[in-house]
């Protein structure tokens, strides 16, 4: 059931490239595909909060869902492609497409009901506290305590967990589901705060993004380590590209 190398690099192209699709829709949004915004608000961004009504008339709670879950595909895809790889290895081919698209739908899921909650928070912080870093500050100081806490390391560990799936049935698409939703639920675990983190900026949000997903994809390429309190920014990512890119002197 396993599948060529060119098939594998074809996956991994086509992976990279919707990702890239949705970045560019993120940061540039052509023709206001996404009329809120997808980090700020609108009425956050004028700068004068007076009214929850207001502040959802003019950026619609089912708006702001829509350019997070476009966020979340944009920014986790790529962290997708080993899972993707192996429900591919372990099933047939006239059955992949289906549990691979139940696979990102239990992911997905998981990342859509955090994000529910925590644009309810970013509607409360806008009210509060309106175009203030004082909310990205705090926030800042509690993703970094929680980059280094031992839970977080769990739940990387977590995410290094593939269940072996049933080859047949419907018991097959049932595991690929189930493992989108328990791969999803340890990677919330995992990056909550720095998701969040780009949301409650007032500015530079696109910039935070693209270094947030950095940071997160580059923790994803660490092998699993013991949970513990440990000042580790797993860069792996970047001492690759520092070895593969030497400084000519």
């Amino acid at each position: 059931m396993k599948t060529s190398n060119a098939n594998r690099n074809l996956i991994n192209y086509i992976i990279w490239g919707v990702s890239i699709i949705f970045w560019f829709i993120l940061l540039w949004n052509p023709g206001n595909l996404i009329t809120a915004a997808h980090c700020q608000m609108t009425f956050f961004c004028e700068g004068s909060v007076t009214s929850l009504k207001m502040l959802l008339k003019i950026n619609p709670f089912p708006e702001m869902m829509a350019g997070w879950i476009l966020m979340v595909f944009a920014m986790m895809l790529p962290k997708l492609i080993v899972p993707i790889q192996i429900i591919i290895n372990q099933s047939f081919k006239n059955m992949r497409f289906l549990m691979v698209v139940l696979f990102v739908i239990g992911y997905a899921l998981t990342w859509l009901a955090a994000g529910f909650l925590l644009n309810i928070f970013i509607l409360f912080v806008n009210i509060q506290m309106p175009r203030s870093f004082i909310p990205a500050v705090i926030l800042g100081i509690i993703a970094v305590i929680w980059q280094f806490s031992p839970i977080k390391q769990r739940c990387l560990n977590k995410g290094h967990y593939h269940p072996v799936l049933a080859a047949w049935g419907s018991k097959a698409y049932k595991d690929a589901f189930s493992f989108g939703l328990t791969h999803g639920f340890w990677c919330v675990g995992a990056g909550w705060a720095l998701m969040l983190f780009p949301m409650v900026l007032p500015q530079g949000h696109n910039f935070a993004m693209l270094i947030v997903t950095f940071i997160m994809f580059s923790e994803h390429m660490e092998h699993p380590q013991i949970p513990r309190w440990h000042i580790d920014f797993r860069l792996k990512l970047l001492r690759i590209i520092i070895l593969q890119n030497p400084i000519k002197r």
